[in-house]
Parts: C-alpha cells; structure tokens; sequence
C-alpha cells in the first residue's frame, strides 16, 4: 500500500458479511473496483456478529471466521474489525463521523440495498446515501439480486442447508458450502466393507445441513476428488455426535490427523437405519452409483 493511496483515504465495504454469498460479493467487487480511483479498497468486519450483542446468540454460520478472512484478502481488501458493541449506541451521524470519517478516512463507501446502521438501527441505505453526500463521500448502493427468484441472503441460505436445498444454497452462494475439518480416527468399519471413509466434526458453530448423503468434492494433499459424504448420527451405527462422514472415490492413502476440505455438491437421500450392515452395505453401493452415473 502506498502512502499515496493512503492519504487519498479508503473505499469502504459495509455490511455484516455473515455468509459472503453473491450478494456479499458484489459489494466487495465493486468496492476492490474503486481502487482505480487510488482509495484502499477496505472492508470493516465487526468483532462479533450484531444479533449476538443484541440478541445474546449468533445465527449458524456459513463460514468459519478464518476462512471469511482468507477470502476477503483474496479479494485485495485491507480488512479492519471494528467493536460492534462501541458502537452500536452511535446515532448515523456520529456512526458517519467516528468511525468512516475518523477511523477510516473513507472517501468512498460501497453497501447492500437493505443495509441498516446506527442505533436501533435507525438508517437505512438512502440516509447513508445523504449524510455521505454531505460529507462529500462517494456512496454506491448495490441493488437487490436475486438467485431462483428469490432474494439471496444468509438467512435464506442457512434456510436452504439446513433443508437439504444444497444446490439451491450453492447458487447462492455462488460456490459449494462446505467446511474444512480435521480428519479424526472411527470405528474404521467401511475399509473393511470395502469402502473406507474419513470422519470430521463439522466446526463449532457452522450451519448443520440436513442429515443425509450428499455428492461432495474432497480436497485433500494439493487434490480435488469426487465423494460420498453422510452427515448425522450414523443410526446404523450409533453416535452421540454429529459427524460428516465420507468415502472419497478414486483414492488410497492416510489423511488422519490432516485438515481436508470437503464441499457439498447435491443431496442424494436423508439419512436413515438400516436393520442390517449388509442393507446399508447395498445402499451405500447404490450410492457410489448415482454419484458415478451423476444421476
């Protein structure tokens, strides 16, 4: 960063950028777009998510906290938290003045359509719109955008993985949900079925997609494969923790102990109890079939 572009101020990127779908995406884009105009491209992230200091709880997330961070500076964005709780009393004139003027030397800031700040969340997009006029700071407002006819947002999204609607959640998000996770040791049953699996526990605080089977892709060693990932309790089986399960086609080797990705391509079938390992051990290959055959 030059000390040029700092002096010109920033280009800020408003927005709670929970899920960092296509909605989230064209804010930041169009905020790395005003680079040109020699402002840092910057996004402000809150400590923690609003609801949580208003509410007492977080919504599920759709992404850890690192790997929204890795994403952001992916994008080319300076990123700067901010402590929701300092400033969620501020009236959107002082939010305007104390932290965009202030903190940020913002020259220019980009948000979403539905964007709300100040106390009790008193302003909306078209205020910010007018105070940023004002201070003679460069407002750009991203329009509502749709995916299947339906307004895309986290909430929506979180809606649509909790169902099983993965493919529907992957267009809004513009990628495949998916999480990466430690490969822990199992009962290490499926190798001797012929189908070994890798055992992870979804990471704390991430959405649960509907229990069931699931294509999947599995990133592993500099690698990207087909899978088969169950996610729940193994009923057959018996488990008294969540736990995604997957038998990755085309592949030998140990990855315990290793982080692997692994993202949701379709739903297949909800989970279900088998009354005998040789029915599951059919199922399971009637699965390696609809993945094959992507039927």
């Amino acid at each position: 960063m030059t000390d040029e572009k700092l002096n010109n101020g920033s280009a800020v990127a408003l927005g709670n950028f929970d899920g960092m779908h296509i909605g989230h995406l064209a804010v930041i884009e169009k905020t790395a777009e005003l680079c040109r105009k020699g402002l840092v491209p910057t996004v402000m992230l809150f400590d923690e998510h609003s609801l949580k200091t208003v509410t007492g709880e977080a919504p599920p997330q759709l992404m850890t906290d690192s790997e929204r961070l890795a994403f952001l500076k992916e994008k080319g964005l300076e990123i700067k938290t901010v402590s929701f709780t300092d400033i969620k009393n501020f009236t959107p004139e002082e939010f305007i003045d104390s932290v965009l003027i202030n903190r940020f030397n913002a020259r220019a800031v980009v948000c979403g359509f539905n964007y709300r700040f100040g106390k009790g969340a008193a302003g909306d997009a078209t205020l910010l719109n007018k105070l940023c006029k004002e201070k003679n700071i460069e407002c750009l407002i991203v329009d509502e955008i749709l995916s299947d006819s339906l307004p895309v947002s986290s909430t929506a999204i979180r809606k649509a993985v909790e169902n099983g609607e993965i493919e529907l959640a992957n267009r809004m998000l513009g990628r495949c949900f998916g999480y990466t996770a430690t490969v822990i040791n199992g009962d290490k049953r499926g190798r001797t079925w012929g189908f070994p699996t890798i055992n992870q526990r979804l990471p704390d605080g991430l959405v649960v997609p509907l229990f069931g089977v699931y294509e999947s892709r599995v990133t592993a060693d500099g690698r990207t494969y087909t899978g088969i990932t169950n996610i729940g309790l193994r009923p057959t089986v018996g488990t008294d923790v969540v736990l995604s399960e997957t038998h990755i086609l085309d592949f030998s080797g140990d990855l315990y102990g290793k982080d692997v990705e692994v993202s949701l391509v379709r739903f297949i079938r909800p989970e279900q109890k088998f009354s005998s390992f040789d029915e599951l051990i059919m199922q399971i290959k009637s699965d390696v079939s609809t993945v094959k055959g992507g039927v």
